[in-house]
């Protein structure tokens, strides 16, 4: 027998006419089978590490935990938060279950599209969330996007701005949430496709598709055209989690003029009557997105839909003082850290909201309000030897004169 035959895996014991190939390493051997078994479980590990590595950096609770979390932060929205919960929840399992070869069932991306007026909530919504789950976000205007090769910027800067929320680190920008608003800003002109281009409209929800689909996209890490000679990043979107919010203002009418053409005739809907004509958002159809001018396309990549409801007195009372980060709140501390008492009495806070109403600010509204309410004070108190500031409604009427009110109107 020549000492070839001799030779032998040292892992399996098989000798070398039983296999196909015999490594041999200084004072040992191994067979092609081993190091395929190896293979696989170095494999295993590497992907369960990750999976771990996951696990650890993300906080992911269950739907009521994430609904009740952002009770904390957010007054009513009740629909949206309880569907912005379940379309998180399922997103995140969706990264965190374990690969397995047999089973072939993959979960798809649950993209969101939130419908809602100016000062309702759709960003505070998204923003609360990425802040509970420990990922990076990032919020990106619509406005100014155009197709590759137009002034404006790229799609692919919508990645570059993740990238820079991540601190440049790849692995935790794919598992990110991008919030992009202003979608409805790039529907469609008209319901015929132009001859045209529609350069900042359709082509940049062509130029979308991709990204919310999941591709592998390259990515210029400090944006586009202005430095061509940087080396681009590829960042895989098959894991980032997209919002896009928008206030699709007149789709109300289009809502209105399809519930009407739904109760023609003797078989008429006997429940027209209970149409609430004040929020006609929460009877929002994937087929309204594509009336006001959204692609079927995109539509079908962004499968929740929820809207926002409109805030009444009420709920703008409350946010004025409920919420953890509420805006009294904050003031309060800012007082507090000057030594001074702050106060206000409730009815201040009633004519704060009443105005709110009156002039249409919305939540955002209530801020700038109370700016033009407090300024004088926050200007004259460090200085002064005073320790208690009461707000009445009185001294609020005085400083919200008629030009005041003017320009919070015309900056809303």
């Amino acid at each position: 027998m020549s000492k070839e035959e001799n030779l032998q895996c040292s892992f399996c014991g098989r000798k070398k006419p039983e296999t196909d190939l015999l490594i041999a390493g200084l004072d040992a051997h191994i067979c092609d089978k081993c190091i395929e078994q190896a293979h696989g479980i170095v494999e295993e590990e590497i992907a369960e590490a990750k999976t771990s590595d996951l696990s650890k950096d993300l906080t992911l609770k269950k739907p009521r935990e994430i609904k009740a979390f952002l009770d904390e932060y957010i007054i009513g929205q009740d629909q949206t938060k309880r569907a912005m919960s379940v379309a998180v929840y399922n997103h995140y399992k969706r990264l965190l279950q374990t690969r397995d070869d047999e089973d072939e069932v993959e979960i798809e991306k649950s993209n969101i599209v939130l419908v809602g007026e100016t000062g309702t909530g759709k960003t505070l919504v998204a923003r609360t969330i990425a802040r509970m789950l420990n990922v990076p976000f990032s919020i990106v205007d619509a406005t100014v996007l155009t197709q590759a090769g137009y002034v404006g910027e790229d799609v692919e800067s919508i990645l570059s701005r993740l990238l820079q929320a991540a601190d440049y680190d790849v692995e935790k920008a794919e598992r990110g949430i991008v919030f992009i608003d202003e979608i409805d800003k790039i529907a469609r002109k008209g319901d015929n496709p132009s001859i045209t281009r529609d350069v900042s409209g359709e082509g940049v929800q062509q130029a979308l598709l991709k990204l919310l689909e999941g591709s592998v996209v390259n990515v210029a890490p400090k944006g586009g055209r202005k430095h061509p000679e940087q080396k681009f990043i590829e960042v895989n979107t098959k894991d980032i989690l997209f919002i896009a919010g928008g206030a699709f203002s007149g789709i109300d009418r289009i809502i209105s003029k399809r519930l009407n053409m739904q109760a023609v005739g003797y078989s008429a809907s006997v429940e027209e009557d209970k149409i609430d004509h004040d929020n006609l958002l929460q009877y929002i159809t994937p087929l309204d997105l594509k009336s006001f001018g959204l692609i079927p396309e995109i539509i079908g990549r962004l499968p929740v839909l929820s809207y926002m409801n409109p805030l009444d007195e009420k709920t703008l009372r409350a946010i004025l003082t409920e919420p953890k980060n509420s805006i009294i709140k904050q003031y309060t501390k800012l007082f507090a850290m000057d030594e001074v008492t702050f106060e206000m009495t409730e009815e201040a806070l009633q004519f704060i909201v009443s105005k709110a109403v009156e002039y249409k600010l919305g939540a955002r509204g209530l801020r700038s309000l109370c700016e033009a309410i407090l300024t004088d004070a926050m200007f004259d108190m460090p200085s002064s030897d005073e320790k208690e500031f009461k707000v009445t409604k009185e001294y609020a009427e005085s400083k919200l004169t008629k030009s005041a009110l003017k320009k919070l109107r015309a900056a809303s």
